[in-house]
């Protein structure tokens, strides 16, 4: 059984959108692996747990508060407590379940997830395989050294990085604000590819297809 735990650098890296190509990668090109999807809560009253939806009717998502705000401030607002044990135990019940297992963070590694935890501590202490989605853009070099010295600071098991085009990219521009050498020179981890932007997000084949088409399979494989 794989389980593969997918944050970012920020909310806006779109871990979203790449964890659901992940899992109609798997669906349609290993239909013989089982697959599963969580996300560890969700904050908003419409967010991720409905892009999902549109796809898939098995998302796993513990915990859900109205605000759309960072889920210490969330609970507190509504009286609530974070359940750490409840999430733990969902994630425990998912990896005895499915051949893949893919458990998408919130916000970035850095991002708290309580008063006093952050999704990097979850990271460590539920010693999750970890994959790092990073937006395309300037700036995106200092934000993917600053996570992953984050991430050897909580030795977490970071396994690849995941250049994502939220916004319509040239070649060029991928280039210079995220070369692939100078990164895996300055990081010592594999940059898998860097999935494109699409417009239209609402067939999961052509997800698919993007996914294949734009990650280092060998690599992945290797996960």
């Amino acid at each position: 059984m794989k389980t593969l735990f997918i944050t970012g650098t920020d909310t806006d890296a779109g871990k979203t959108i790449v964890t659901t190509a992940w899992r109609a990668y798997y669906k349609i090109y290993y239909p013989h692996l089982s697959t599963g999807l969580m996300k560890l809560l969700q904050t908003g009253r419409l967010g991720d747990a409905e892009f999902y939806q549109q796809f898939f009717d098995d998302v796993i998502i513990p915990l859900r508060y109205d605000a759309p705000l960072a889920p210490p401030v969330a609970a507190a607002m509504e009286h609530r407590s974070i359940d750490m044990d409840l999430i733990y135990s969902q994630l425990r019940q998912g990896q005895t379940q499915y051949d893949v297992f893919l458990v998408e963070a919130l916000g970035g590694l850095g991002s708290p997830i309580t008063d006093n935890l952050t999704i990097a501590h979850v990271a460590d202490s539920w010693v999750l395989d970890t994959v790092l989605v990073v937006p395309v853009k300037l700036g995106a070099i200092a934000h993917t050294v600053a996570n992953i010295a984050l991430a050897r600071q909580h030795n977490i098991n970071l396994k690849g990085i995941i250049f994502n085009c939220v916004n319509p990219c040239t070649e060029e521009q991928i280039n210079n604000w995220t070369p692939k050498q100078m990164i895996e020179s300055f990081t010592n981890i594999p940059v898998l590819g860097y999935f494109p932007y699409i417009e239209n997000l609402s067939n999961l084949e052509d997800l698919a297809k993007a996914f294949k088409n734009s990650m280092d399979m060998t690599k992945i494989q290797d996960i």
